[in-house]
């Protein structure tokens, strides 16, 4: 994780510091309670996935857990992987690195007042410029490449928070997470067929994160807010047929006579956002 991934919440936080509260009822304390509208900008990025496989179902039972192996019984796979996309059919070409990149939000919510405490819920939707590949090398040699990109996603969090009587509000934050997900595959080898199934998935998960807000006005607050969320991705496969390999071709001496391709991962996001919101 990079430092410059902060920069905006720091910048934010800076901002709000020095900023004047004027949203101040008749006591001379901000109050927090009622509906709002807003939106967020920022940066998304994932874990490292260096470690990560390409797995396989080679006996049809739904378990990705075998191993594709040549004639001789050695692991036809045994190269190795990256944790990105392919620049050739071997490791000795290099892997480019996953794509972190910004997004943005739209939120409703609404906020309670009880004393210094605030609850609240909160409903976001937006799009994730990001995408997540994966490569496993053959010993033909090829390549054999899944990536997925988030098309959009949204959540729908609780937040609980603790107000300043000058309005400045540190909170924490967690609830439900979806993202449709679009999968796609690419691969040198040009003699087996390659059939996709679920490009696009359902990604349900969680998210859970902190933030800071201030209001600065009787309608209109600021803040900055990370979020660190989980998808779960594992529909979509990849079924490999004979097409024009030979019978001693790796995936066709397997006990079903072809194969299933599989991610299996979990979909780690993270992301720091500045949010703005209108408040009725």
């Amino acid at each position: 994780m990079k430092l410059s991934h902060f920069a905006p919440l720091g910048a934010t936080l800076a901002f709000v510091l020095a900023t004047p509260v004027m949203a101040q009822d008749s006591t001379g304390a901000v109050d927090w309670t009622g509906p709002y509208i807003g939106g967020s900008f920022g940066y998304n990025w994932q874990k490292n996935d260096g470690e990560e496989h390409i797995r396989f179902d080679a006996d049809a039972d739904g378990e990705y857990d075998d191993v594709i192996r040549t004639g001789t019984g050695a692991n036809a796979f045994s190269p190795g992987t990256c944790g990105g996309s392919a620049r050739g059919a071997t490791p000795g070409a290099g892997c480019n690195d996953d794509k972190d990149a910004i997004g943005w939000m739209g939120h409703v919510g609404y906020d309670r007042q009880f004393g210094s405490i605030v609850a609240g819920v909160v409903a976001e939707a937006g799009k994730a410029y990001i995408s997540d590949s994966v490569t496993e090398y053959s010993t033909t040699p090829a390549f054999y490449e899944m990536t997925r990109r988030i098309d959009w996603n949204g959540n729908l969090r609780a937040r609980l928070g603790y107000t300043t009587p000058g309005g400045f509000m540190p909170y924490i934050t967690g609830g439900l997470a979806y993202a449709k997900v679009k999968n796609s595959f690419a691969t040198s080898n040009g003699a087996n067929s390659f059939t996709e199934v679920d490009r696009k998935e359902d990604a349900w998960g969680y998210t859970m994160g902190g933030g800071i807000e201030a209001k600065v006005s009787d309608n209109f607050s600021i803040g900055a807010r990370y979020l660190w969320t989980r998808y779960n991705v594992d529909d979509y496969r990849v079924d490999v047929g004979a097409g024009s390999a030979p019978a001693t071709n790796p995936f066709r001496i397997t006990p079903s006579g072809g194969a299933s391709m599989n991610r299996g991962d979990k979909f780690d996001t993270q992301s720091v956002m500045v949010t703005t919101s209108f408040r009725f």
